[in-house]
């Protein structure tokens, strides 16, 4: 289940992704009230995402946050990431912060963990397969 905190992330990356190219920073207060996150929050959420490389942060007046890259070279799976981790729901199958369940005695014969490397694959797949351009299309089909 993702967090308010990654939905808070996916709504404001969308909204910048919204936002005509080239038409410079957009300031925090904007993007806060558009995708119905509190300010504050969001200011710990955008911090997250400049830091990671998928924001620009321009300071002043008319300062505020940019995507750093393409609608289409962003990625649901890197904004979640960011904000959450990993994907996956079990730490035995995670490919970046793999852990050996405690509680688990044989972890080649594991029903739960074959399942879950499934649940992660394809919940990789889709994530990072979709874009921001792809999530703002007018005419996305549900999957």
């Amino acid at each position: 289940m993702l967090t308010r905190r990654s939905r808070y992330a996916m709504r404001a990356m969308l909204f910048l992704a919204d936002a005509p190219a080239g038409g410079g920073p957009i300031a925090t207060t904007r993007i806060a009230v558009a995708a119905n996150v509190p300010r504050k929050f969001l200011e710990m959420i955008l911090a997250d995402l400049r830091d990671a490389g998928l924001v620009h942060s321009h300071r002043g007046k008319a300062g505020g946050y940019c995507l750093s890259r393409p609608t289409h070279l962003i990625s649901l799976g890197e904004v979640i990431r960011v904000i959450e981790g990993p994907l996956a729901l079990v730490p035995c199958v995670s490919r970046t912060a793999y852990r050996r369940c405690t509680d688990c005695t044989d972890e080649g014969s594991c029903a739960i963990r074959h399942a879950m490397m499934r649940v992660r694959d394809e919940t990789a797949r889709i994530l990072d397969g979709t874009s921001l351009a792809d999530a703002t299309a007018q005419d996305l089909v549900a999957a």
